[in-house]
C-alpha cells in the first residue's frame, strides 16, 4: 500500500521519490509505504495554496457555496467512515469500533459547524452620531498551516481545516509522521468533494517539512497541535515572517474529587479521562486528587473500574484500550514506571502487558509532588492518585504545574462548583463531566499549554482577518 501526498488537487510522490515506512503498532510491522516530505513538496504545496487563494475561486465564493461544497465534504468523510478507522487501527491502534463512534461523527460535526458558523456569523456595525457609519468585515487570512498530531489525527486535522476553509482559506495540511493515513483520505476526498484544486494540500513526512512550513513566508497563519517544545520551535520560526501562530500544547490535567461527590459518577468519567485513547490525550486526567474523607473508597472503585477495561487488538469491538502508538513513544511511557522517575510511588495495578506496545490502565500512590511521573506529560494510561485535606490544598495542588489546558472537579455542592471552577488555573474545567465540548465555546490553554483560542467566533478571530470600514454619510 502507498499513501501519497495530495499537492493541487493530485495525489502525489515526492519530489526526490523519498519514502517512509509505515508501521502498525499492534502488529508492529510495516503496512504501508508513505511518501516523505521535504522542502521541495512543501513549497509545491504552499505554491498551489497561494495560487488557489490569489487567483482561485474558493475565497470569492459566498459562504453559501462554500457551505455546500463543505457539506458534501462532510458526507463523504462519514460515507468513508470504515476507510477511516482502518487508517487510525492501521497508523496508531485505537480501536476502529471508537473511530466509527466517535470520532468520525465528531470530525464530520466540525466541518459542518464552521460551515454553518461562518454563514451565520454576524459582524459589528457601529453607527456613531458624527456622520461617520463603522462597519467590521472579516476577511480570509490567506495560505494556513495546519499541523495536526498523531493520537487524534482525524478529528484534530478537521478542528484545524473546517474553519480556515469556511471563512476562505487555503490550507497546507502536515499530519504527524506516525498517522498520515487519514489525512492523505481527506485530502482525496476533499477533491471528490469538488472542493477546487490547491485549496486543501496534504504534505507527509517529518519535522523537516513541517519546519519548512511553519517558516515559509508565503504562509499567513500557523495553527498546531502537539508537544509544548514543538511549539516553541514554531513560534520562534513563525517570528521571522510575524507568521500569527495558534498553539494547543501539552498539559497535565488534573481531577480534584470532593468529599461530597458522586462517587460512582466521578469514577466513571476519570476513568475516561485517565485511560482513553491509552491515555494519549493532551486533556487526559493524569492526575487525580482526592479529598481524604473519600480517598480509600474512591480509590478501590477506581482500581476496580480500571482493571476491569479490555485490552486488545484494534479489530475486536470489545476492545478499550490498543497499544501505544509506536515503539518510541512506548520506550517513553514506560520509562515513567521506574523507581526514579516514580520518586518511591506504589503501583496500585497496572505496568506494561507483556512483549508488545501494551500498556494496562496504571494507577500510582503515594507519589511526591516532584517526581516526573508526577510533574512531566506522560501521555500513556499511567495516572497518580493523592490525598487531600481541606479545599484550598486541592485547588493547589491542581494548579501546581506549568500546564493549564485541563482540569475537572467533582462535587455536588454548586456553591463549592462555581468557586473552584473560578480559581483553577486551566482554559477548560469540566465541573463532574468530562471532554463534553460545545464547538462555539473557546478552546486552548494556559502557560506551557498554548498560546491563543479557537472555536467558533475565536476560530473566526484566528482565520481572518478583520478590516474596519468607516464611511462618511454626512453628504
Amino acid at each position: 500500500m502507498k499513501i501519497l501526498h495530495v499537492i493541487d488537487g493530485t495525489e502525489t510522490a515526492s519530489a526526490d521519490e523519498s519514502t517512509y515506512d509505515d508501521i502498525d503498532p499492534f502488529t508492529r510491522g510495516m503496512y504501508a509505504t508513505v511518501a516523505r516530505g521535504g522542502e521541495g513538496d512543501v513549497e509545491l504545496a504552499v505554491s498551489a495554496a497561494r495560487r488557489a487563494f490569489d487567483e482561485g475561486p474558493w475565497p470569492r465564493m459566498g459562504f453559501t457555496e462554500r457551505g455546500r461544497l463543505l457539506h458534501r465534504f462532510a458526507d463523504l468523510i462519514e460515507q468513508h467512515a470504515a476507510e477511516f478507522a482502518e487508517a487510525e487501527s492501521r497508523d496508531m491502534g485505537k480501536p476502529r469500533t471508537v473511530v466509527v463512534a466517535n470520532d468520525v461523527p465528531r470530525a464530520a460535526h466540525n466541518i459542518r459547524f464552521f460551515a454553518d458558523h461562518a454563514r451565520l456569523s454576524a459582524a459589528e456595525v457601529l453607527p456613531s452620531d458624527t456622520g461617520h457609519h463603522t462597519y467590521v468585515r472579516y476577511e480570509s487570512a490567506g495560505v494556513v498551516a495546519a499541523i495536526a498530531p498523531w493520537n487524534f489525527p482525524l478529528m484534530l486535522a478537521t478542528w484545524k481545516i473546517a474553519p480556515a476553509l469556511a471563512w476562505g482559506n487555503t490550507v497546507v495540511l502536515k499530519p504527524a509522521e506516525d498517522t498520515p493515513a487519514s489525512a492523505a483520505l481527506l485530502g482525496r476526498l476533499a477533491v471528490e468533494a469538488g472542493i477546487p484544486a490547491g485549496v486543501l494540500n496534504v504534505v507527509l513526512g517529518f519535522g523537516d517539512a513541517g519546519a519548512a512550513l511553519t517558516r515559509h513566508p508565503g504562509v499567513d497563519r500557523i495553527t498546531f497541535t502537539g508537544s509544548s517544545a514543538t511549539g516553541r520551535a514554531i513560534s520562534a520560526a513563525a517570528a521571522a515572517n510575524l507568521t500569527p501562530v495558534s498553539l494547543e500544547l501539552g498539559g497535565k490535567g488534573s481531577a480534584v474529587v470532593f468529599d461530597d461527590a458522586d462517587l460512582d459518577n466521578a469514577v466513571s468519567w476519570t476513568i475516561k479521562a485517565a485511560f482513553g485513547n491509552a491515555g494519549q490525550v493532551c486533556l487526559a486526567g493524569s492526575r487525580l486528587y482526592v479529598q481524604q474523607g473519600v480517598y480509600d473508597d474512591f480509590l478501590n472503585r477506581f482500581t476496580t473500574a480500571a482493571q476491569a477495561m479490555k485490552l486488545g487488538e484494534p479489530d475486536d469491538p470489545d476492545t478499550e484500550i490498543g497499544p501505544l502508538a509506536s515503539a518510541a513513544h512506548y520506550r517513553k511511557v514506560t520509562g515513567y514506571l521506574t523507581h526514579d522517575a516514580m520518586a518511591g510511588g506504589h503501583t496500585v495495578t497496572g505496568g506494561p502487558a507483556g512483549d508488545n506496545w501494551f500498556i494496562r490502565p496504571t494507577i500510582l500512590t503515594g507519589v511526591p509532588a516532584d517526581a516526573p511521573v508526577q510533574r512531566d506529560e506522560v501521555f500513556g494510561p499511567i495516572v497518580t492518585v493523592t490525598p487531600f485535606d481541606a479545599e484550598q490544598q486541592g485547588i493547589d495542588l491542581a494548579n501546581s504545574t506549568p500546564y493549564g489546558l485541563s482540569a475537572m472537579l467533582f462535587t455536588e455542592n454548586l456553591h463549592r462548583a462555581h468557586r473552584t471552577a473560578a480559581r483553577l488555573r486551566s482554559g477548560n474545567v469540566w465541573v463532574n463531566c468530562f471532554f463534553i465540548r460545545d464547538l462555539r465555546a473557546p478552546f486552548g490553554g494556559m502557560g506551557n499549554s498554548g498560546i491563543g483560542r479557537e472555536g467558533g467566533s475565536f476560530s473566526r478571530e484566528f482565520f481572518t482577518e478583520p478590516k474596519t470600514v468607516c464611511m462618511n454619510i454626512s453628504h
